[in-house]
């Protein structure tokens, strides 16, 4: 049987994202929506992750157009429910997104950053933009191999660390998100192993480097607001790479706090900052691997970016 093709857009809310503004702050996109869009169809997630099954049943009942509300985390468990292999799963899916979260750098790079009149509007305009994707192959969690896809960044080691952490410190995060987040990265930057890995970017090996940290960026701003990846283009077809070598302790937490948010990071002579398209890194079982701030699963990771495969309207 043949899933009917729906025009109303499938949108689906996290009310729990940005502890819990995006719950709040419904009722009255809700009305911004119905106003700008007319009818669409509207599903509310009880748990974490499940956007990814909601989209992936929209998907199957012939939604096309789907709305992220929430932060970039929803986004990516909608992004994973409506992708098919290396692309989405079919020509007609659209993906948008309202910013609700603790981070909506999907939203910044799109220009609606905290901006829920500009979301809607841009949105309702019908207004196309083409991003590059991070098709990211790693081990499981839980064993077995792991596909996942990224609009943002795929990181591995320290800061994959951080996001573990922050995602899963229930003390911590009922103290405020980005409190909960610095907590975190104090705590890592002081404690986590500088590891070795062996690390290819197209065809080109490095064996046994000792690095804290390393981060495969599409969008130049990433972590609610650091300028991760000056320069960053989500629309050429490559990747920025930014690789946190054994740098020491001091070196990070004695850094102004505009260090990363200005971009300085990359003047640090011992942080790599290049660029490629393919990227495999082997190393230590127990660095765990993230993606668009959701933590995928472990070593060893391979990432290809995707060159404009993902329509996002707004």
């Amino acid at each position: 049987m043949v899933a009917k093709v729906r025009k109303a857009p499938k949108v689906i809310v996290n009310p729990a994202a940005g502890q819990g503004n995006s719950g709040r702050i419904w009722p009255g996109v809700e009305s911004r929506l119905r106003t700008a869009l007319g009818e669409f169809d509207v599903a509310f997630t009880a748990g974490p992750g499940e956007e990814t099954a909601l989209a992936r049943q929209a998907l199957a009942d012939g939604y096309s157009h789907f709305v992220a509300v929430g932060g970039d985390g929803t986004m990516n468990g909608m992004l994973n429910g409506i992708m098919g292999d290396g692309a989405p799963a079919n020509s007609d899916v659209r993906l948008s997104v309202i910013p609700a979260g603790t981070a909506n750098e999907l939203a910044r790079a799109i220009g609606v950053h905290g901006d829920l009149d500009g979301a809607v509007s841009g949105i309702a305009a019908g207004r196309e933009q083409r991003f590059d994707l991070l098709q990211a192959d790693c081990a499981g969690l839980m064993g077995g191999g792991q596909r996942h896809y990224g609009v943002l960044a795929v990181s591995w080691g320290g800061a994959a660390e951080i996001v573990y952490r922050t995602n899963n410190s229930r003390f911590l995060k009922k103290l405020g998100g980005r409190f909960s987040y610095y907590a975190n990265t104090l705590l890592v930057t002081l404690t986590y192993p500088n590891r070795a890995c062996d690390l290819t970017i197209d065809g080109k090996m490095t064996k046994d480097v000792l690095h804290y940290s390393g981060m495969i960026c599409n969008t130049e701003m990433l972590g609610g607001g650091m300028r991760l990846a000056p320069g960053a283009d989500h629309t050429d077809g490559i990747a920025d790479f930014l690789f946190f070598r054994d740098m020491a302790r001091r070196d990070i937490i004695l850094q102004k706090p505009s260090w990363l948010f200005e971009g300085h990071h990359i003047e640090h002579p011992k942080v790599d900052f290049s660029r490629g398209r393919d990227f495999t890194v082997t190393g230590s079982p127990e660095a765990l691997v993230d993606a668009d701030g959701e933590t995928i699963g472990r070593l060893p990771l391979a990432v290809k970016t995707l060159k404009q495969v993902l329509p996002v309207l707004g």
